[in-house]
This record gives structure tokens, sequence and C-alpha cells, in this order.
């Protein structure tokens, strides 16, 4: 999982649920109405730990759906629940419980703040929910990537870091942050982390070489996604393979058109068709 996938609209989910979780504890009937159920007017109301019906399906299917809508957008690749992805479930279970709460609330004779905070916090959380896939302003990563750290002179500077460029090598002699651990040596003039001409004997970064039908002067480069992006095969299926997630760097190999042959850690590659706002390092 990665927290650095999630989106404002997430921050929105999550944020809601808090209040929708907070407001199950206060007051679902106001103290000066008539008796409901074993309450009377002389104490306070129940709130809604007291019926298990208004508690599950409004204010726990609220948090859970929150926890579905989350834990779905951190995933590496989707997980699916009868058939659905858990993300379109929990938006479903958002939806269902602002509905519940709306006409909770119209058929009480007298809501108190539980059921007042409960609705408002089911109508963000849907709203959220529904509005993220949509609204662009939404979509902004919650957590921004780490700015790539302008390259240091071979041997010097920090280690910034797995899969960055200009990653020093370690004790052993091997280049650490490239697939395969390769050791990667500057040629004259060149400091440590800039990219090298591509060629059929050095062939780039982590042993990469352009595919056939590729562009000649294409070298192959480190890069960031400023947002979460689906990967797709190299068959052209419409399914994605995997995700890339912001502050992780990732090695573009080709280049087709506007779209970009990238390579994960673990050795997949695949697709990346949305290339505007990517970082190179």
């Amino acid at each position: 999982m990665n927290i650095r996938s999630l989106t404002r609209g997430d921050g929105v989910v999550i944020g809601a649920a808090v209040l929708l979780f907070i407001a199950s504890f206060l007051s679902t009937y106001s103290a000066g109405d008539t008796c409901v159920g074993k309450y009377c007017p002389q104490t306070s109301g129940p709130n809604a730990w007291d019926g298990l019906a208004l508690l599950m399906s409004v204010y726990l299917a609220g948090v859970i759906a929150a926890a579905l809508i989350v834990v779905a957008r951190a995933l590496p690749q989707p997980r699916k629940f009868a058939g659905l992805e858990i993300g379109q479930v929990g938006a479903s279970l958002a939806l269902f419980a602002a509905w519940t709460s709306f006409w909770t609330i119209i058929d009480s004779r007298g809501a108190g703040a539980g059921l007042i905070l409960g609705l408002i916090a089911a109508l963000v959380l849907a709203g959220g929910a529904l509005a993220t896939p949509l609204v662009p302003a939404l979509k902004v990563a919650l957590i921004g990537a780490p700015k790539p750290q302008a390259a240091a002179p071979y041997g010097a500077g920090p280690n910034p870091g797995y899969g960055y460029p200009g990653a020093q090598q370690q004790q052993t002699g091997q280049g650490y942050g490239y697939p395969g651990g390769q050791q990667q040596q500057p040629q004259a003039g060149q400091t440590y982390g800039q990219q090298a001409p591509a060629d059929a004997s050095a062939g780039g970064p982590a042993g990469a070489t352009p595919a056939a039908g590729g562009p000649a002067d294409f070298a192959p480069f480190w890069f960031a996604v400023p947002v979460a992006r689906p990967l797709y095969g190299e068959d052209g299926s419409p399914s994605p393979i995997a995700e890339l997630a912001p502050g992780t760097w990732y090695l573009a190999v080709e280049q087709r058109g506007q779209a970009l042959i990238a390579q994960t850690q673990d050795g997949r590659r695949g697709v990346l068709q949305d290339t505007t706002g990517i970082q190179r390092g």
C-alpha cells in the first residue's frame, strides 16, 4: 500500500468518516420529543449505539465505505469482491448510508445533533466518493511527490534513495537503485546521475534497450508520476497490470508516440498512456 496514491477526494472521504463516527455518539433525537421506544422526554435522547439498525445502516456503513475506498486507492492493483472492485463497493455503500440517513431524519419527530451531523457527514462522504473520479481538483495527490534532487558529482552527496538515477554505490561495488544491481560508471566529464546516450553496448540504465520501432535517439530515463496512474499491458489489454504511485521512480525504456513503455521495480513492463506532468530524474 502506498499512501502517496491518495487524492484530495480521499481526504474528504476520510474526514467525513471521522465526522460520521463522532456523530454516532451524539443524541439522535431531541430530549423534548415524545417518547421514542423506552426513552422519555425527561431523559436525554438515545444515540446511534442504542439502535443497531440505525448504527449499521448509516454510521458504521459510512465508516466501512470510507475504509474500502481508501484501501482500494492505496493498493497497487484493484481488488474485487463479488465481481466488483472494492472501491465501487465502498462508493455504493456510502450512497446507501446517505440515502438511509436522509429518510431517517425526514421520518423523525425531532432530530437531534447526532442525526443532523450524521446526515451532513454521510452526504459529504457520498459526494466525495462519487465526485473524485470526475472533478480534476479532487484527483490531485493528497501528499505531493518529492521533487527530484539535483545530480551530484560522482561519489559526492547523500544517497537519495532507491531508484533515483543519482543513487550512490554501496561498498559492495554494485550500483544501488538500478534493477539487477548493475554498476553504472560515468564517462569522462559526466556527472553521476546524468543520462548517457543509449547504444547497443551500454544499453541505457538497468541494461534496458529501446525496442525495435522506437525513436532512434531515445535514451531510457527515470521518472516519477504526479498522481497515481495505471500501467497497461503491452498486448493492448484494457485492464491495468499495475499502478504507478507518486513518490517512486520508474524506468522509461521505450517511447511509443505520446506513451511510454515503463518498467516497475519488480521488473514488470507496461504502457503508460498518460505522461502529462511526469518528473524526469
